[in-house]
């Protein structure tokens, strides 16, 4: 069995990047038990962006979404 403590403890000497990483994982798996998820800032501003260029007007039309999605199905 893993000794979590050791794990955490062990993580404190990685780089930032990493010990994100680590807590990203642990949250998507907090959000599994218990229903809830928490967006990243990335994705937040990802979501962001993409509510901004729906307000500008920047939307596929119905054809050119069916262009994509016909082209993905027949792979």
């Amino acid at each position: 069995m893993i000794n979590l403590k050791n794990v955490l403890t062990r993580a404190e000497s990685w780089s930032e990047q990493d010990q994100e990483e680590l807590a990203q994982v642990a949250l998507e798996i907090e959000a599994r038990r218990h229903g809830l998820y928490h967006a990243s800032p990335e994705e937040l501003r990802a979501i962001d962006e993409a509510l901004a260029a729906v307000a500008r007007g920047e939307v596929a039309t119905d054809e050119e979404a069916e262009a994509v999605f016909s082209k993905y199905r027949g792979a």
